[in-house]
């Protein structure tokens, strides 16, 4: 072989030990989508997202359409996070592309109003775990950490105030939901009304966050991120982070 030829082979060798040396961790497909209300926080909350994708090394692509919902673009990613979607965002194929995705092992991340989305689909709601039902106006209140088993909550105290639009969800859609963050309503009034929809709280349990193992993959749903500058906040950026990584790859629960 010619001394060109070998350098030539040589340099592709390098380019791809590179390549692999460098690869992001993992991928993360993140899906605003909104055919409801819109959160004026979703900007926020990319920003921070690509923020936290340079931090922990792992690619991230933002996207609001519907139609990249699909079994050959989802292939390419780890974990499917709903930023913040409301109303029907995904058509029956597009649903079945993301049932297939969770079923291949695949993970989730909901965030906020991703429990305000898709509530004629059933297998999305067990995937979620709870539905939004309606909220009160912002308050703060006192939020609990459950469970430190499960990562990403090293820079929350055990209870500390927090002030959030505080969802007021329905009844446990899925039995494998493991609890992660509660509020205390006895510490902000959760009363309100919407017409015929009428709130007055969840009673002594009232869960924020939690995660799940769900038809063969992973599913992590935090209600907190409602104001954009919460993704400011280095104590909610590393809980979804923690959700995002145990989406990905089932990995840092702690003993």
């Amino acid at each position: 072989m010619k001394l060109s030829k070998k350098l030539s082979c040589l340099g592709l060798l390098l380019v791809s030990l590179c390549q692999t040396a460098i690869a992001e961790q993992f991928n993360v497909l993140v899906f605003s989508k909104t055919a409801g209300w819109h959160h004026k926080s979703i900007n926020a909350g990319v920003t921070a997202l690509e923020k936290m994708a340079q931090n922990h090394h792992f690619s991230m692509d933002w996207q609001e359409d519907a139609n990249l919902i699909n079994s050959k673009n989802l292939a390419k990613f780890d974990v499917v996070l709903f930023l913040q979607t409301t109303g029907d965002a995904l058509n029956d194929e597009q649903q079945k592309a993301l049932e297939a995705f969770i079923q291949s092992g695949k993970g989730f991340v909901g965030v906020h109003s991703a429990s305000d989305t898709e509530y004629d689909w059933p297998w999305y709601g067990k995937l979620v775990g709870r539905q939004f039902k309606i909220h009160p106006q912002i308050q703060t209140a006192r939020l609990t950490v459950l469970d430190r088993k499960f990562p990403g909550l090293e820079y929350l105290p055990d209870s500390s105030l927090w002030t959030e639009e505080w969802y007021e969800f329905g009844a446990e859609l899925s039995p494998n939901l493991n609890y992660i963050l509660s509020v205390d309503e006895s510490t902000y009034d959760p009363k309100v009304s919407w017409g015929d929809n009428h709130g007055k709280g969840m009673g002594k349990f009232h869960p924020i966050a939690w995660y799940q193992n769900y038809d063969g993959g992973r599913s992590f749903y935090t209600g907190l991120g409602h104001m954009g500058v919460s993704y400011e906040n280095k104590a909610f950026i590393e809980h979804l982070y923690g959700g995002i990584y145990w989406a990905a790859t089932g990995k840092g629960m702690t003993k």
